[in-house]
């Protein structure tokens, strides 16, 4: 089973301004719920145990709140003082609180809501039936989102992910992945994207890919935020 996750909370949301210039992107409400909290929930939900948060763009704002909340589940937080890392980068520099173990890394930008528990549940079991799993994404088809400006970033065939056909990719990352610490096994740089990891996995036809059937609510620009405030109401 896994037990360990990582948030992803270090970005500037400079799609939000101006509500981010002041107001982390994680800490944005919905109904009266962070989409940090929210996310916390959800994992809690799925009986992760250990929690790890990267922060940078008003880190002390996400501490605090952190702080404030006092969760009963354990988050350790990982500050990148100097410069943001991206996300491969961010990543990788925590990767060592989760040893060898594979882990989750959900982004707090999505609505996270009870449909997507079974589809987590579903990754899990193959994630683990088979040792040579090293990371596989919960991808969901562009009629299935929202925000119908958002553009494809997969193909998705046979459980596996490509981007085979760039001018017609029908696949949207919905911000949860289990990765396997390894795939940073050799990796020197500080800051980097973690396209970088999936693009060497699509290069050997070992990056996994599940399909989500749950409609995709996606926290992407201030004019969807302030759409998904009327439309979000099973918090």
């Amino acid at each position: 089973m896994i037990k360990k996750a990582m948030i992803l909370a270090a970005g500037f949301g400079k799609r939000i301004h101006p509500l981010t210039l002041k107001c982390p992107k994680p800490l944005l409400k919905i109904n009266g719920e962070t989409l940090l909290s929210n996310t916390l929930k959800f994992l809690e939900s799925f009986n992760v145990k250990e929690i790890v948060i990267n922060v940078h763009y008003l880190a002390e704002h996400i501490i605090e709140y952190l702080n404030k909340k006092n969760y009963k589940i354990k988050i350790t937080i990982v500050e990148e003082k100097d410069k943001i890392l991206d996300t491969g980068g961010g990543i990788l520099n925590a990767v060592e609180n989760f040893q060898s173990e594979p882990f989750l890394i959900i982004n707090p930008d999505t609505i996270w809501h009870q449909n997507y528990l079974e589809e987590l549940e579903k990754m899990e079991k193959l994630f683990l039936e088979n040792k040579k799993n090293k990371c596989m994404l919960l991808v969901a088809n562009k009629n299935k989102s929202f925000d119908k400006l958002l553009k494809g970033d997969f193909n998705l065939e046979n459980k596996l992910i490509n981007r085979k056909n760039k001018n017609n990719l029908d696949f949207i990352y919905t911000g949860l992945q289990i990765i396997n610490p390894q795939v940073f096994d050799g990796i020197t740089s500080k800051v980097f994207s973690i396209n970088k990891i999936w693009d060497d996995l699509i290069d050997k036809n070992e990056l996994c890919g599940i399909e989500s059937k749950a409609n995709f609510y996606h926290v992407s620009t201030l004019n969807i935020y302030k759409q998904l405030q009327e439309k979000i109401r099973y918090w």
